[in-house]
């Protein structure tokens, strides 16, 4: 029996690091660019930016997850994400990634920000464009700000994974609670809690050597 667990469970973990992996690759670099672009000096673009992410930060993101799988559908007459588990986990990927994406360039943009402005002047002052400025002086200076920060959302984006079995897709808490639906047995889900706690530790693990090998910014 612990070995059947065991091995729906690693199904759904493969899940479940999927929509991990995907919404990390996307929402980095998006919540980066706007990020950037929220400091625009451009000052409509910078207010449709900052009620955007008011909006997506503001609402729940089981809300959000839910009118993007099930409102197309609704909106246009058939479902763009296809019923089958490659659609499910499509439409999470997509949701999780405009969520994060909003989160992060707050991170991002309160990274730059405390970068004192003093040492983007003196880049100007030694004739490097803007971009170089960013490059070489911003971006390694902010990534050390930010990184406990950031390391807290992606610790939280492992566990909010779970939400995806609002719309059945088959990651590991869907595991888990699968066998009290069928068997009544509930030990499966204390058992996922510990997949859940290993791979938090290892991302937590991870982030603390991050940390230290960013260390000569001091």
């Amino acid at each position: 029996m612990l070995w059947s667990v065991t091995v729906q469970l690693l199904g759904g973990l493969w899940t479940t690091f999927r929509i991990f992996i995907f919404t990390l690759l996307f929402s980095l670099p998006i919540g980066l660019v706007l990020g950037i672009a929220s400091r625009s000096k451009f000052k409509l673009l910078r207010s449709i930016l900052h009620i955007f992410i008011w909006i997506i930060r503001g609402t729940p993101l089981m809300l959000q997850l839910i009118i993007i799988f099930y409102g197309p559908g609704l909106w246009l007459g058939h479902n763009i994400w296809s019923g089958n588990e490659a659609g499910r986990i499509t439409a999470t990927v997509v949701a999780f990634t405009i969520n994060y994406s909003c989160y992060f360039s707050v991170i991002f943009r309160g990274g730059i920000e405390s970068v004192p402005v003093g040492q983007r002047e003196a880049g100007e002052v030694l004739g490097l464009t803007k971009w170089e400025i960013f490059w070489n002086i911003t971006l390694l200076q902010m990534i050390k700000r930010i990184v406990p920060p950031m390391s807290n959302e992606i610790i939280t984006l492992v566990k909010d994974t779970s939400l995806a079995r609002i719309i059945a897709a088959y990651e590991l808490t869907f595991s888990g609670y699968s066998f009290m639906k069928s068997a009544g047995i509930t030990w499966p889900l204390f058992y996922t809690g510990v997949f859940y706690l290993i791979f938090v530790g290892v991302l937590t693990i991870l982030f603390n050597l991050i940390e230290k090998k960013l260390d000569y910014f001091k």
